[in-house]
């Protein structure tokens, strides 16, 4: 038997220990320009919104109703297609998603209404949650155990990214047609494009070939493994008796019960935190006096503070504790959003006080899913991940819809902000409790 067939370790072993090549490299390029389209998605409602208030005639609690719905959606596609992932694979349920949200931004240019609109950008969501979920998985199966962490917490990185680059281009529409369905064009133009790229470039992900065994299962896995750079195997590793099965009711037994609760109320918690940054800069800018075009771009740099949040965590996470990086990160966060709600004169101060907000809420995010990748084994890393999310998007769609009622309510900026707050709080004290996670490179 020749030396690149021998068997005397599990392949998922062999991309932990050993090092990273061009195409796992790649995938992870892959993935992180699909949170970029994530991204752009999320917040093409937040950079319409101006225009749909005025061509509507929206209040703010309706439109903190409309903000919300592609989280809630989120919601349910999290922990739907992150589930379906697990039992399908990553390369099918990435499409799937794909579709999903290409379909639902083609028919928000057409919503003639609120209700019609809040319909469609649920089912954005949908896409949106599931990709989310997968992603995660994809980057934690092709990094080795080394990068890891780094490479999930820059593939979040991708996120704000997104909204940079699509929230600049989204600006220049506006200010070019003065049509906010334009926003959602642009979103369909790039679902289209990623499509052949999941479908020719990315492999199906090892753990999951494994975990699954699939017909063919293992000429495939030695044909990811020949492309990615490392040897083959003889045969497929043993199934072993404690090996966790594809279901939602596994991420509660045993010691992931524990961590799921805890991962799953501190993303719940701070997510409500980030999301009042993110869906409400535009229209309190606006409100303030400012162009829609002007609020779009401090939403732009909201999202810059964001990326270097995201990135400066990435890198300090190869050498530091992730969890207490990310429990530092969520302080400063509550103490960024309170300082957020002084508010600041001109376009240049509100820029600034929504990046040094970003910074912190994302830096948070990019470190908890690097958390949850590293708490899940292969067999439910998608499904946990997506429930994590999922669960926890209940906290991104509550975000929006608190803040708008409690603006209705006459509370002034600074009020809802030190309110909506205290979600980053309430998140690092979950994540005290968490102590250790479960370190799975499989």
């Amino acid at each position: 038997m020749s030396e690149s067939t021998r068997f005397d370790e599990d392949p998922r072993q062999i991309l932990a220990k050993g090092r990273m090549g061009g195409r796992q490299y790649l995938a992870v390029a892959i993935a992180t320009t699909l949170n970029a389209l994530d991204g752009f998605d999320v917040l093409s409602i937040s950079f319409a919104s101006p225009g749909i208030a005025k061509e509507w005639g929206v209040s703010r609690a309706a439109l903190g109703l409309v903000l919300s719905m592609e989280l809630i959606g989120m919601a349910v596609g999290s922990i739907i297609l992150g589930n379906i992932a697990d039992r399908i694979g990553r390369r099918k349920t990435l499409m799937v998603s794909l579709v999903i949200m290409g379909l639902g931004m083609y028919l928000a240019t057409h919503a003639t209404g609120v209700v019609v609109l809040s319909a469609y950008r649920l089912l954005t969501g949908l896409g949106i949650g599931g990709m989310l979920a997968v992603t995660n998985a994809v980057v934690a199966e092709f990094s080795n155990a080394k990068l890891k962490s780094m490479f999930v917490a820059i593939m979040s990185a991708g996120y704000p990214v997104g909204a940079i680059v699509g929230g600049s281009i989204a600006s220049g529409l506006l200010a070019s047609t003065g049509d906010w369905r334009s926003v959602f064009y642009f979103g369909v133009v790039m679902s289209v494009v990623m499509l052949p790229v999941v479908y020719f470039v990315l492999p199906e992900s090892v753990g999951y070939l494994v975990q699954k065994r699939p017909h063919g299962a293992l000429e495939r896995i030695n044909d990811t493994m020949t492309k990615l750079g490392h040897r083959t195997v003889a045969s497929l590793p043993p199934m072993t008796a404690d090996e966790p099965r594809t279901s939602v009711k596994q991420l509660f037994s045993g010691g992931l019960g524990r961590i799921t609760i805890l991962l799953t109320a501190a993303y719940f918690a701070h997510i409500m935190t980030f999301y009042f940054i993110l869906k409400w800069v535009p229209k309190i800018v606006v409100d303030m006096g400012f162009s829609p075009a002007s609020a779009g771009g401090v939403l732009v740099w909201a999202n810059v503070g964001g990326l270097i949040g995201a990135l400066t965590l990435s890198f300090l996470s190869v050498r530091l504790s992730t969890r207490l990086l990310v429990i530092g990160a969520m302080l400063a966060s509550t103490a960024a959003v309170i300082f957020f709600g002084h508010g600041a004169d001109g376009l240049a101060g509100l820029s600034f006080l929504a990046a040094l907000g970003g910074f912190f809420t994302n830096g948070a995010v990019s470190g908890l899913y690097a958390l949850v990748a590293h708490s899940f084994p292969s067999a439910v890393r998608a499904g946990g991940t997506g429930f994590v999310i999922g669960a926890g998007r209940a906290g991104a769609a509550l975000g929006p819809v608190l803040a708008g009622l409690l603006f209705q309510s006459g509370m002034g900026l600074q009020g809802v902000a030190i309110a909506m707050a205290m979600g980053s709080i309430i998140g690092a004290v979950c994540l005290l409790g968490l102590r250790t996670t479960r370190e799975s490179a499989l």
